[in-house]
């Protein structure tokens, strides 16, 4: 065998294939979790629980793991199984509309925005600005008390607090990822291929669709995520200074409703406040699981 050939084997170099890194037990734990509650959401109905706001004053109080009601009832006598299973409902529900369409709008104002670039750039920046000097509870709490005024001579309605409630939410998500949107759009706008594409003649809409927004949304899904588990507190935060879903509809109007009882019954509190808890932190893992699979992803780039 020639001597080029085995000086050639002798000194190559193994190839070494690199492995992905394996989840983590929390990402486990935080897709359990989250799979439960949108569960409940979607599907609690089918639960054998009684009717989340039908009393039974033969057990008024009781704590969890009794054989009739296994979480337990509030003072007046509501199931805290049904009254999670609900609020489950009504805070995920609450939380995703506001996202899907408070994201949904100020990412398309964000990456036109920065597309665009000019006055129109300006003008967005500017609004973008102001709303977001704005804190997030004293923003939703001007627009509830306005929008959703009661008093004992007239009464807001269930439907007309949650449609001003995530309207009010919505509000406040549409600067927080619109700026995020915009950022991202900025870096995604000066590359080669969209240049490129400028060159060839293509439509600006079909650019933003085609090359910017495919980039930009990993972003946007990764703020989203910890977006979710921001409006679950601030419905909860409101919740608790009276302007919220009334009735213990919500796992916020629950804390609210249960804070007068914490010495007698702790569980009114504790329950809810675990699931915002749990959940939140949820939310909050698969937010950074996805930014750093996002950094990842545009290190090879």
């Amino acid at each position: 065998m020639p001597e080029n050939s085995l000086s050639s084997t002798e000194t190559a170099e193994p190839v070494v294939k690199t492995k992905k890194p394996r989840k983590t037990i929390g990402f486990y734990l935080a897709s359990a979790w989250i799979s439960l509650v949108m569960f409940l959401a979607l599907f609690g109905w089918v639960l054998p629980t009684p009717q989340w706001d039908e009393a039974s004053y033969d057990n008024l109080g009781v704590a969890p793991f009794h054989p009739s009601h296994i979480l337990g009832t509030t003072n007046d006598g509501y199931d805290m199984m049904a009254s999670i299973v609900n609020g489950a409902k009504i805070s995920i529900i609450v939380s995703l509309v506001a996202v899907l369409i408070g994201g949904g709008i100020g990412s398309f104002i964000g990456i036109t925005a920065a597309y665009f670039r000019g006055k129109y750039d300006f003008a967005v920046t500017m609004i973008f600005n102001i709303m977001l000097s704005i804190p997030n509870l004293v923003l939703s709490l001007a627009l509830l008390s306005v929008l959703a005024y009661s008093d004992e001579n007239n009464p807001a309605s269930m439907t007309r607090r949650v449609v001003v409630l995530i309207i009010s939410l919505i509000i406040v998500i549409i600067p927080i990822l619109g700026r995020i949107a915009r950022g991202s759009a900025l870096q995604w706008g000066s590359r080669e291929f969209v240049l490129a594409s400028k060159s060839m003649g293509s439509k600006n809409f079909f650019i933003i669709r085609k090359h910017i927004l495919p980039n930009v949304a990993p972003a946007i899904l990764a703020i989203g995520f910890l977006a979710v588990g921001s409006v679950i507190i601030v419905e909860g935060s409101l919740a608790l200074l009276g302007i919220g879903i009334p009735g213990g509809a919500s796992w916020g109007s629950m804390l609210a409703n249960g804070r007068g009882n914490i010495e007698y019954s702790p569980h009114e509190v504790y329950l809810p406040a675990l699931c915002i808890a749990f959940t939140v932190i949820s939310f909050n893992w698969f937010g950074d699981y996805v930014r750093i699979k996002l950094d990842k992803r545009e290190s090879k780039i």
